[in-house]
């Protein structure tokens, strides 16, 4: 899918895909407050300060978020998180009811720590 706009992506989404993905905008948002929302990689990406955090796309079977965070010493939350984390930097998040939201935040939460202490 090819889009210019994250309103675009969204729009070319099905019902089901695209009710997940305004989901996690929406906590997105709220994690990264004043976050550009741009298309990069033909995906819907957050940036702070000019900087990608985290890139999303909505796959057939799941969805899938750019990059993971490092180990971040929580043991809880890694053993939570352990089986969404992928090949390459992504994690994986069937859509499955109830969706990990709330790990999805948490997820961010870690990369947007991540991008502040590369910043200072």
């Amino acid at each position: 899918m090819t889009a210019d706009s994250v309103n675009a992506y969204l729009s070319a989404l099905p019902a089901e895909r695209r009710t997940v993905v305004e989901e996690v905008l929406r906590r997105l948002r709220r994690v990264l407050p004043g976050a550009e929302e741009t298309i990069s990689y033909q995906m819907p990406t957050l940036k702070v300060d000019g900087e990608s955090v985290v890139h999303l796309a909505a796959w057939k079977h799941h969805l899938s978020l750019y990059p993971t965070p490092a180990l971040s010493g929580d043991p809880d939350f890694e053993a939570e998180f352990a089986p969404h984390r992928g090949e390459k930097g992504t994690a994986r998040f069937p859509y499955v009811d109830p969706m990990p939201y709330d790990l999805i935040e948490r997820m961010v939460e870690h990369l947007r720590e991540e991008h502040l202490r590369a910043r200072s």
